[in-house]
Parts: C-alpha cells; structure tokens; sequence
C-alpha cells in the first residue's frame, strides 16, 4: 500500500502502538494483502519471536515451543492467527507478561496445498504473548533431514531449513509474509558432538553441546521470518577477516576460506557505495550438495552451496550477490511476493558493482551478458503474465515467480535508470532509499512513488526516457532495454568460430574463467551430434570438469546431443548435486524423449531421497510424477 505524505500523522499513531518504528512513516506497519499468507497481521501483529526446540535426529522432527509477542492493532481482534503447514499442534496458551499462562480455545483450517493451514488462537484483549507447543513432519517443507552418507564428511547427520518463499511455516507457526518483521531468539537443542547455527549471534569459538544444555542464539534487528534459519550437523568455523568467515564440514572448510577471503574487501567495497552494513558480521556456511539454491541470504549467515567452490574465485558473484542481500532483501525487503524485484533486480545490479569493484569491470560485464542470455532464453518459453516485474501471484505458488524476470530483468531496468541519470546521481538515489526504507518491508507501490520522488520527478527531460510501465507491467523487454558488451567475449567467439570451423588450436581456453567456458559451450551448434561432442570432450576433457557450473552446462548439452560417453557421469552428478539451477533443465531435456524420460525415472529414483523437498517438488512436476 502506497502511503502519501497525508497520512503520515496517522503512521505515527500507528508506529507508536507497534513500538517499532525508526522513521516518521512506515509504509510496512500498514495493511498489506498478502495472498500467501492467512494471517491477520492488519489487526493483531506478532513482533518477536522466541523459539524453544529439540533436533530429533532419529524422527526426523523439530519439537518444542514458541512463544509469539503480538500487539493488537484493531483494539476489537479478538484471535491471532497464524501460518502453518502440516504441524501437530500439542497446546496453545495465552499470557498477559509470561509470568502466567492459560490455557486458550484454538483451531486448525483445513490444509490447502499451497498455502497450508490457518491456525486460529482466540485471545483476550490484555494479552499480549501466545505460547504454542508443537512438532513438525518428518515432511517439513523447510527441512532437509541428511544421513551421514548425504554429507560431505560422512559421520554425522545434517539438518538445514530453507524457508523461502513460504516454508517458514513447515517448521514454526508464524505470521509467514514478509510484511511482517520480527525480532527472534532461540534456544535449540541437540545431539552432542554436533553444532548449530542460526541467521542470528553465532559464537564462533562455541563446541558442541549436549541435550543437557542449550545454545542461545539472538537476532535484536526485525525481518521476515523467511529469513529465519537453522543448521545442525558437523560443523566448524574458520575466519576470513575481522567481521567475515566460513562455516562448513570440517573436510571443505580450508578450501571454501581460500575460495571467501574477499568478503572483506566486498563489505567494505559495499558501504563505500550504498552505505553501512548493518548487521554486524556476515558469516557463509557451506552446505551439503543437496541444498536446492545457490545460495539464500539468511541475515549475518548466508548459505551456500558447495558448488560454488570452483578453487579459482570465478563463481564467487554468488557471495556477492547474497551479501548484497544483505542491503536489498534483508534490509528492504519486498512486502509480497508480487514485489519479489525488488528484492532481486536491486541485488543483481548491487552484485554486479561489487564484482565490478573487486574483480574488474570485464568480470563484471561477463557475468551481466551471460544474465541477459538467460532471461532471453529463459522468456521465450514464459507466459507474458510471466514477464512482467510487478507479477499477479494469486492463486499461485509463490516459487512460480522465481524466474530470472525478477533477477535480470529487474537487473536492466536498474541499469536504465543508472545510465540515463548518470551513476552518481543514481548512487545517491540508492543510498537514500537503503536509509529512508532500512527494516522496512514495501510494495512496489512504495517503492515506484519514491524512486519518482527523488529521482524522476526532479529530472523530468531525463525521466520521459524511462518507460516506467513498460518495465514494471509490461512482458518482454522494453525498446532500448540496455545490452551489455563484453570484449572477452569477443575473443571467446572468435575462439569458438575457429573451433567450429575445424581448428584445434585454442591456445585461451587453459587460461579461460568459468564465465569464458560457458560462453564458448553457448556458441556450439545445435546440430554438433555426438561426434561434435566426443571431439570437444577429447580437447578439453569436459566430462571429467570438476567445476559444476561448466559442467551443469555440459551434461545439458549431452542430453540434447545423445553423447552416450558423458551418461555415467550424468547420472553421478544428477544422484549427488540437488541445487535446481543444475538439475532442472538437465531433468526437463531428458523428459522431450520416451528414452530421455525413462533414463530421467531410473536416475530420480534413486537421486530422490537426498534432494530437498522443493527440489523433489520441482522434478515431479517435471516428470508429471504425483508421489
């Protein structure tokens, strides 16, 4: 909901009953529709979260308590209600000041497959806490239960949460949308000569813990519980500077520091352009290979997947791109997920100017051409509903909108913006939205009045070049979307014409980064065939790459070209990797043939059991499978 200058009188009337609020409007505070969410957070809004669980390895269960802190908005609510998925609720009681608690009436919606089910608390007008006692499915959505065999080290058990965009909820029972910011604490137990971690104080000089104790864990700055998260497995630290370091199993723990040590340089390199890091520290735990997502942008803790550990710093934009989280996403943060760019056209273009920093702008711009690719690639087989930056969401699973549209495309219309005003104009434009929106969650309502007002509307001869609905509303790409030009590329062309035209002799590719290597596989043909492929295989030895993102790309094209030699290794890195960037097109192509789609079957079945639910529930649908 946009919020006029009008109103601001009653946005402060508002803060104050939220005893939340840092700025004389805030937008968040105000009624936001979620269609994702059965809370009723316009009339009674949880503020804190205070956690209390077990790990119970041997079930596969988180089992505990949370107690939720809420103030009434709407002084006639009578109920809080809250976001669940297939949790068994034990017992709800109500307190006035956690000194006393009483038992209270309560109810479980009906399951709906996307959203899951609403639980109803009724509570008095006095009270202010609810205390829900509870245990989640084996099933959980936002759990990944590993074996030690599913682990890199092969000893001990491993348990993540992956909460976005609405598993939150699988695990704890929340206002689950990310118009609602809490603060948290947690206290978790679990089996000795493990450790945890959470998106909050991390002790890095703590040793495991037995059920006999506890480890505390505390998060004081308020963002959406997506943004909650949990690991606990075998676990060791190392540091990578003064406010940096790595989290990881104990075998891949020096190579993933080696491969982090910029984090530092990327912090610093981030406030010099956008202003203050706010979170004190940002930690990377480096999880099992089944983690569906490159990477996820817990606060002070991203997790990332092992893939990225290419030993060369060339797939490290994924660091940056979860760091730069750490301003657009974490920091503002999309009140829906209709609004999902402006969590993730804002990083892109953060990401890009940190690598840029860093690395060179011929990184940098590598790493964009390669973007624009994939969102063309990517558009020419999506709907033009899905399309559009600002998306229509209803109805539908949030993970429907989590395109490169948002990324990439949201990516360019930044990029727009930064070339027709100029980079600094657009820089100061960037630092005041961080400072005027920090710890806010807004629409792109909100975000579209003040971008008009700060930049646009003051520079109208250069705003009327800004086709602002095309961009936000409309499918494809505007005319005169920037295209970004890479001269490295140019020479991997050139490589790849010479290759195809005969010649052996590519003295660049020993020398090539990874960024090189994808655009050279890019330029193949589409007709190469299997000697095609067997001639490149013996050049360059691409099946045996220990790099996954080149390696992704090539067991695509064995599947598209029937290159029968890479098959055993298809199936090996289909069976051990589960991040959905790799597996899904991979999984898609096999599905085009009868023989592609029941090699696929063979491979699934037994792949299955280690990949994340949302990995699984990305591959059914693939297969059409109904488990």
């Amino acid at each position: 909901m946009n919020l006029s200058r009008g109103r601001a009188s009653s946005s402060i009337l508002l803060c104050a009953l939220l005893a939340s609020c840092s700025h004389p409007e805030r937008p968040d505070m105000l009624a936001v529709t979620d269609v994702h969410s059965f809370s009723n957070s316009s009339q009674v809004r949880v503020t804190t979260v205070d956690l209390d669980l077990h790990v119970l390895f041997d079930v596969k269960t988180l089992m505990g308590n949370v107690i939720l802190s809420f103030t009434p908005i709407d002084p006639n609510a009578d109920t809080l209600v809250l976001d669940t998925r297939h949790l068994s609720i034990e017992k709800v009681e109500i307190s006035e000041d956690r000194s006393k608690w009483g038992d209270t009436t309560f109810t479980l919606g009906k399951e709906d497959p996307i959203l899951g089910a609403p639980l109803t608390i009724k509570i008095t007008p006095s009270a202010r806490f609810a205390r829900v006692t509870y245990s989640t499915s084996p099933n959980a959505s936002g759990v990944q239960w590993l074996t030690p065999e599913q682990t890199a080290g092969k000893k001990l058990p491993f348990m993540y949460t992956q909460n976005e965009a609405i598993h939150a909820r699988s695990w704890m029972p929340v206002q689950d949308t990310p118009s609602v910011r809490v603060t948290y604490n947690a206290r978790v137990r679990y089996p000795s000569g493990m450790q945890a971690v959470m998106s909050a104080t991390n002790d890095q000089t703590r040793t495991s813990v037995t059920f006999a104790g506890d480890t505390v864990f505390q998060l004081a700055r308020p963002i959406p519980a997506y943004l909650i998260a949990l690991a606990v497995g075998d676990i060791s630290f190392k540091p990578a500077g003064i406010r940096t370091g790595v989290y990881a199993e104990p075998s891949l723990l020096d190579s993933a520091a080696k491969e982090f040590e910029d984090m530092g340089k990327m912090i610093d390199a981030t406030e010099e352009l956008f202003g203050p890091y706010r979170w004190d520290r940002y930690d990377v735990l480096v999880l099992p290979p089944s983690f569906p997502l490159g990477g996820m942008e817990n606060p002070r803790l991203t997790f990332a997947t092992p893939t990225i550990l290419a030993g060369d710093k060339s797939l490290v934009s994924l660091v940056a791109h979860e760091m730069a989280h750490s301003w657009s996403g974490n920091l503002v943060t999309n009140a829906t997920w209709s609004d999902f760019w402006l969590n993730e056209g804002y990083t892109v273009y953060i990401e890009r100017r940190i690598i840029e920093q860093i690395y060179g702008k011929e990184r940098a711009d590598m790493e964009a051409v390669l973007g624009r690719q994939q969102l063309e690639e990517e558009m020419a087989h999506l709907a033009p509903r899905d399309q559009v930056l600002h998306i229509d969401l209803k109805g539908r699973d949030p993970d429907d909108g989590a395109t490169s549209v948002p990324y990439e495309k949201g990516y360019l219309f930044l990029l727009q913006l930064e070339k027709t005003f100029g980079r600094e104009r657009f820089d100061n434009y960037l630092r005041s939205y961080f400072d005027r929106y920090s710890f806010q969650s807004i629409t792109t309502e909100t975000a579209l009045a003040y971008l008009k007002e700060t930049l646009l509307d003051p520079n109208r001869d250069l705003a009327d070049q800004i086709p602002l609905d095309a961009w936000i509303n409309g499918p494809g790409l505007p005319v005169g979307a920037p295209r970004v030009h890479s001269v490295l590329f140019d020479k991997v062309d050139d490589a790849a014409k010479k290759w195809n035209a005969g010649s052996n002799d590519i003295p660049l590719a020993a020398r090539w980064s990874t960024q090189e290597w994808l655009r050279f596989l890019n330029q193949m043909p589409a007709n190469l065939g299997p000697v095609g492929m067997k001639r490149l295989d013996d050049r360059f030895h691409l099946t045996a790459s220990g790099n996954d993102e080149i390696l992704a790309q090539w067991l695509l094209m064995t599947v598209k070209q029937n290159y029968q030699p890479a098959y055993p290794k298809l199936a090996s890195f289909l069976q051990t990797v589960g991040r959905r960037k790799y597996i899904k097109p991979i999984y898609e192509e096999l599905a085009k043939t009868a023989a592609g789609r029941e090699r696929a079957l063979h491979i699934y079945h037994l792949a299955r059991p280690a990949y994340h639910p949302i990995a699984q529930s990305t591959i059914d649908a693939v297969l059409k499978l109904t488990i």
